[in-house]
């Protein structure tokens, strides 16, 4: 029974919230602009619409964190816009659009307000996941928000795969970092699709880190020969790599780019053809 009536609630909250306003809380944000991954103990959550940050607090859907959490039930209330989700002996309720909730009869004050994304009630996941006792962190390398819970095991049905490894994005967002700063997000991202265009081209190795690497044809990247590879990247670098592992393109089937101003070499401009030009870089064919 339990199940019927929690497949009914999440089929009801996934396709039929009401469409946000211009007043929603989250109105203003883009989880594609900024995104975030979720595990719990370990696992990678599945996730539709992806985890996003909203003035510097984790958003997740309600469903995948109770879902993950295993919480005993979720009700949805048309009239006020509010969910309750009950986990043995906690319920807590959070309203769309509102800094304050309800945890077993008691209000308490939030740090940011819930509010309805693509149809979805997202909530701050450190509140809800620490009201049911699980402990949570951040991982400002992999933009990845942690959930721990011993006592939990994660359904196999909601375990998702990136379709990248950490290695991956350890890499590729340091030649981002290092070989576009002050370059626009469009052309960060631009960066990466060249590297993973050589990943998938037989000219080059199959790996990120072989390609940003190669020296079969003489070093490939300056950051490589300068060292700047290996600084830390920032924030916006991470975000760009996460951004053209999920798919983003801009850079169409480039194998090559370059800034024109600094360049000391020109076989590129001289032997490829010309694809289209980003910020301060041109990016060939």
């Amino acid at each position: 029974m339990k199940k019927i009536v929690l497949a009914l609630v999440f089929l009801f909250m996934a396709g039929f919230l009401p469409q946000m306003s211009k007043a929603d809380a989250l109105s203003n944000v883009s989880p594609y602009e900024t995104p975030v991954c979720m595990t719990v103990n370990g696992k990678f959550i599945d996730l539709e619409v992806p985890c996003f940050l909203n003035k510097g607090y984790t958003m997740v859907p309600i469903r995948a964190v109770s879902d993950a959490l295993l919480a005993d039930e979720i009700l949805w209330n048309e009239k006020d816009s509010s969910v309750k989700i009950t986990k043995g002996n906690t319920s807590i309720t959070l309203k769309n659009n509102s800094k304050k909730a309800i945890v077993n009869g008691k209000t308490v004050n939030l740090d940011t307000a819930s509010g309805i994304f693509h149809d979805r009630l997202f909530v701050p996941v450190r509140f809800v996941a620490e009201s049911f006792g699980a402990k949570v962190s951040w991982d400002k390398n992999t933009y990845t928000v942690n959930i721990s819970d011993k006592s939990i095991t994660v359904p196999e049905h909601l375990i998702g795969d990136r379709g990248y490894s950490e290695d991956d994005l350890y890499w590729l967002s340091r030649i981002i970092n290092s070989e576009s700063q002050g370059e626009p997000m469009k052309g960060k991202i631009a960066v990466a699709n060249v590297v993973l265009n050589r990943v998938e081209s037989k000219l080059y190795a199959n790996n990120i880190y072989d390609v940003i690497f190669d020296t079969n044809y003489g070093v490939q990247f300056t950051p490589v020969l300068n060292g700047s590879i290996y600084n830390a990247p920032l924030g916006d670098s991470i975000i760009a790599a996460k951004r053209a592992l999920s798919g983003e393109s801009h850079a169409g089937k480039s194998l090559y780019f370059l800034n024109p101003r600094t360049a000391q070499s020109f076989w590129i401009v001289n032997n490829r053809i010309f694809y289209k030009s980003i910020g301060n870089h041109d990016f060939y064919l």
